[in-house]
């Protein structure tokens, strides 16, 4: 880790041939990867020159939309698959389950007394199944468009990033919050991450092979950005 200009940078070494600086939703955290033989006063000059764009990443990102604190009570919007939907709220004393019931109305079925904790567990239970019934599709569509196969894929809550990919054993992770977005943002993620599998890296090569299978990737990427991100006081 270093800093210039008073901004964090997280420094990364691989054995990689060129440098890669990237900035970091939802705050812009800045991290740079780098060959091994690269020192740290080479890292410094290479974020110097590229200071006004780091600005104008981070400047995107703290202006996106943040969505207020969620309560789980009636009359809340909660998004899913890109469409919002008013949340209604059933209290009683069996099985704990969340429905749509019209085009938007969501309904959370939830035993008497429960807090906002106990609510959010059941709504993000009811979130990941629905990526899990979703994914399945996407992934087998693109091993076959791709060329390349997944052994494992899961989903889990991720602060700063919508996916990630372990090409060594063919494993990719994709953010919960995807259950929030509209398909082809997802779908976006999925072949992003599965890329990877191809190139690791996000060099020039990396960037063909995305124009080659996703053309308008650009444009899922850039509308995934906008979206709302969701509460939280993010640390990393």
């Amino acid at each position: 880790m270093i800093t210039v200009n008073g901004m964090k940078v997280e420094i990364v070494r691989k054995s990689i041939k060129n440098l890669h600086l990237a900035v970091y939703p939802p705050a812009g955290r800045v991290r740079v990867a780098v060959p091994l033989n690269i020192t740290d006063e080479n890292v410094r000059m290479a974020v110097i020159n590229k200071l006004g764009w780091i600005k104008r990443q981070q400047a995107r990102f703290i202006a996106q939309p943040r969505q207020s604190k969620r309560e789980y009570v009636n009359g809340e919007s909660h998004y899913v698959k890109g469409k919002r939907y008013r949340l209604n709220v059933i209290e009683g004393s069996g099985r704990q389950w969340v429905a749509i019931n019209s085009r938007t109305i969501i309904t959370m079925y939830i035993q008497k007394n429960k807090d906002a904790i106990s609510r959010h567990r059941v709504m993000e239970q009811w979130y990941r199944q629905q990526l899990k019934e979703t994914i399945p599709s996407l992934v087998q569509r693109w091993q076959d468009k791709i060329g390349v196969s997944v052994n494992e894929w899961q989903v889990k809550r991720m602060r700063t990033r919508w996916g990630s990919c372990n090409p060594s054993v063919r494993r990719i992770w994709l953010n919960l919050e995807l259950a929030k977005k509209p398909i082809d943002c997802l779908e976006y993620v999925v072949v992003h991450e599965m890329v990877h599998l191809l190139e690791p890296s996000h060099n020039a090569n990396f960037v063909s092979l995305m124009d080659r299978y996703l053309p308008k990737w650009r444009f899922y990427r850039d509308e995934l950005n906008k979206l709302p991100v969701r509460h939280e006081n993010w640390k990393y």
